[in-house]
């Protein structure tokens, strides 16, 4: 298979369906493609801290789920090198937090990504920088991946 799109779709199919997290927090996959994908995750009442704010980490889970599938849709395993992000507004109890994140730079085996998280109303509530490095593996053996 030498569609990137196809190769991108079929390698987040075969992490999603292990990606017992994702699950577990109601992440949904809304797109995938060469370099970038789109989830999206409810704010549920289990999510939120002692302000009544959805918790930093469970906005963080959010972004860097789409930051693996994003640096994953090569069909050659990454990993996250590092990660940092910056919270602009608070996300609320039955929020729709979109993370749609954009491949910025990739050489080699390493890449940076950027993730921004948004709310229902188009309000960035996080900004994530991530950095990720190539390993050895592919999600679906066998796919023929030429980037």
């Amino acid at each position: 298979m030498n569609d990137p799109q196809r190769i991108a779709e079929a390698s987040a199919e075969a992490i999603y369906a292990r990606d017992r997290c994702a699950k577990m927090m109601g992440i949904e996959m809304v797109e995938v493609g060469p370099g970038h994908a789109r989830f999206s995750m409810r704010v549920r009442p289990d999510m939120l801290n002692g302000y009544d704010t959805c918790h930093g980490g469970m906005t963080f889970t959010l972004a860097d789920a789409a930051f693996a599938y994003a640096c994953n849709s090569y069909n050659r395993l990454s990993v996250a090198q590092s990660c940092e992000i910056v919270f602009p507004a608070p996300a609320r109890e039955g929020d729709v937090l979109t993370a749609t994140a954009e491949e910025r730079y990739m050489k080699g085996r390493s890449g940076v990504y950027d993730i921004t998280v948004t709310n229902q109303d188009g309000e960035v509530v996080a900004l994530f920088r991530g950095l990720s490095r190539m390993v050895k593996g592919e999600a679906v053996p066998g796919l023929e991946d030429r980037k």
